[in-house]
């Protein structure tokens, strides 16, 4: 793929064990005419060596006079980070070439089986992936608390088709992105090439600490919920009104958090994740909906259904509040967030200029028109206050078609696609986090697995502390108003960069180019919904964003600055390593020239030798971190 780029980058896979190689080649650096690299200082794999300007221009300039062929540029393009005009030195940056998708799709395989069809994945496969992405909790759980803030039935599906045209239009933005930058990795993989690592850092930072671990507690309590009413239907046949105003919030929490124990505890006993589980459970919850659209359609032939459409209530009620609107849109956008997860396989696409827009199109209208479906068939049913007040709006409605069985059906149907989004999403994270820790964006501690089972027991272990914290001090609405800034946060930066690169690089190819209306659009309405919540939900807010701020001064101290690859993090380390030590040293010798009557002078001429060799070797680091400071 020819590109108005000034340079190419060809790698290999970060993750070694993804790799037919044993002994992958390091990274390098090739101009746009495929000539040899400028010679390294350091030849440690992984690491990047970008050129300063006048190498770029030399460069540009080869490149417009030899131009290259389009098989070579698309080769070369496989790993590509874009230059940035502020770096005017040489740097190491070690960690700029982790491969943030290979532990993350498709959910619930192994990473072995993800190795085998690497480049072999067809549209369909990647249609029905991203279709059971978009499929999950959301659908069964968000129509009530949208239906509570739009205030009527009119309005609540309104809203469903602004989220999911909304959806649809980052869809496309990304679909361009994805086009462009054919790289594993989504969003890390366009921030990293638009903006520069520290986006892509934070990106990956808010991944491992916010967005993963709230959606598995979002998730743990939804099917934690369904789960309690079940039993209370079961032992006590109480109405749906009754169950929902009786369960106490902690006993639902202290289920929600046992789910969540009982799922790390099978994936740290194993590393066999069954591959047809995903395939079973997205077929599972489209039977669903497709079920609960034809009992809809059998009430309105039989006349049995409410009156939520009748012209004179249809907007009875409608919130005329900006917050209302923008907490609906969350709750919507809940439900059909997964959008993006195939750009994080634009790469193993088959031909992925062409399969990816139409992936897109594809699943985007296949969700949307079952989303809309399943809303209207709810509010066919259901009266709209029923719908407003509940969190288990299928197990209400599965309840009022057939009484206790029909609930106990759905609920359990629920109840499973919960604890299969919840395996998976334990299971991708803690490879993540693992896999982050390796590449040094968290500290090495959590990249070790058991010694026998080889299973990151300490990735899980990190990342059930997080989603336990979540669940303990957040409900469903609090959690997805969380959820949805923190992501949406990152949807506007990516989109926005799209923006940007068609200013900053206006000839770079683009096989796919969406119109200039939808990053437009897509990025005024992320700003507004980023902004509305701040006066009803201020400490919500502040959270997510501190959660996000917060990878900052991690990236600072473990970013890698020096010809050795070293991070601030391992200098200062070292530093306190050696202050430390010259204590001991201290102690220990004073100890020694007391028991010493003979030779205290010999002995003292000793310490000091120590002292001064001690005392150079920390001041030689110490020095080093202030001059890269500087």
């Amino acid at each position: 793929m020819a590109s108005s780029s000034s340079f190419r980058r060809l790698s290999t896979s970060s993750d070694s064990s993804l790799n037919d190689s044993d002994s992958p080649e390091s990274t390098r650096i090739l101009n746009a005419t495929g000539h040899q690299p400028l010679p390294q200082e350091d030849e440690d794999e992984g690491d990047i060596e970008v050129y300063n300007n006048e190498d770029l221009k030399t460069a540009d300039a080869e490149s417009q006079m030899g131009g290259t062929s389009s098989s070579q540029s698309e080769s070369n393009f496989g790993s590509f980070r874009g230059p940035r005009r502020h770096r005017n030195r040489q740097m190491s940056i070690s960690s700029t070439n982790f491969n943030f998708s290979t532990h993350l799709l498709p959910l619930g395989q192994s990473l072995e089986s993800v190795k085998r069809t690497a480049g072999k994945i067809p549209p369909s496969s990647a249609i029905a992936l991203v279709v059971g992405m978009q499929i999950g909790s959301g659908i069964f759980s968000s129509p009530g608390a949208l239906s509570q803030h739009s205030g009527s039935t009119g309005t609540s599906m309104i809203i469903w088709l602004v989220a999911g045209l909304l959806a649809w239009t980052g869809a496309n933005s990304f679909a361009e992105l994805g086009a462009a930058i054919p790289l594993n990795g989504g969003a890390q993989a366009y921030l990293n090439y638009s903006i520069g690592g520290w986006a892509s850092y934070l990106f990956m930072w808010t991944s491992l600490v916010a967005l993963r671990p709230g959606s598995a507690a979002i998730v743990s309590i939804v099917g934690s919920e369904y789960l309690c009413r079940v039993f209370y239907h079961t032992a006590f046949s109480a109405s749906p009104s009754q169950s929902a105003s009786s369960i106490p919030m902690v006993v639902i929490k202290a289920l929600a958090i046992l789910l969540l124990i009982l799922v790390i505890s099978i994936n740290a006993f194993s590393t066999r994740i069954g591959n047809h589980a995903p395939v079973v459970l997205t077929l599972l919850k489209i039977l669903s909906l497709l079920g609960i659209v034809v009992i809809a359609i059998l009430r309105v032939a039989s006349g049995l259904q409410s009156h939520n459409f009748d012209s004179d209530k249809i907007f009875h009620g409608t919130s005329h509040s900006p917050v209302d609107f923008a907490l609906a849109l969350y709750s919507g956008l809940w439900a059909f967030d997964g959008w993006d997860c195939c750009n994080y396989v634009a790469g193993d696409l088959n031909d992925a200029k062409k399969s990816l827009p139409l992936v897109i199109h594809s699943s985007m209208g296949i969700v949307l028109a079952l989303f809309l479906l399943a809303n209207w068939a709810y509010l066919i049913v259901l009266p709209l206050e029923q719908v407003a007040s509940s969190n288990t709006v299928a197990l209400d409605f599965g309840r009022t078609i057939a009484g206790p069985a029909g609930g106990l059906v759905f609920s359990v149907v629920v109840a499973i696609s919960c604890f299969g989004a919840l395996n998976s999403s334990v299971f991708t994270t803690s490879r993540l986090i693992s896999a982050a820790a390796e590449e040094r964006y968290l500290p090495k501690l959590f990249s070790q697995k058991h010694r026998t089972r080889q299973t990151p027991i300490n990735a899980l272990i990190l990342q059930g502390v997080l989603t336990i914290f979540m669940i303990a001090f957040g409900d469903f609405k609090s959690l997805v108003g969380f959820y949805g800034t923190c992501s949406w946060t990152f949807y506007l930066l990516t989109v926005a960069s799209l923006l940007l690169l068609r200013i900053r690089e206006p000839n770079l190819e683009r096989p796919y180019k969406t119109w200039l209306i939808n990053p437009i659009t897509f990025s005024f309405v992320a700003l507004f919904l980023l902004i509305m919540p701040i006066p009803s939900a201020p400490l919500q807010s502040l959270a997510a964003f501190g959660f996000i701020l917060a990878g900052l001064p991690v990236y600072y101290l473990t970013i890698s600055t020096t010809e050795n690859d070293e991070s601030r993090f391992e200098m200062i380390t070292m530093k306190v390593r050696s202050i430390l030590k010259l204590s001991s040293f201290k102690s220990s010798n004073k100890l020694r020239t007391r028991d010493v009557d003979g030779p205290e002078v010999l002995q003292q001429e000793e310490n000091d030798h120590d002292d001064e060799f001690q005392q150079k070797s920390g001041d030689e680091i110490f020095q080093r971190l202030l001059s890269d400071r500087k």
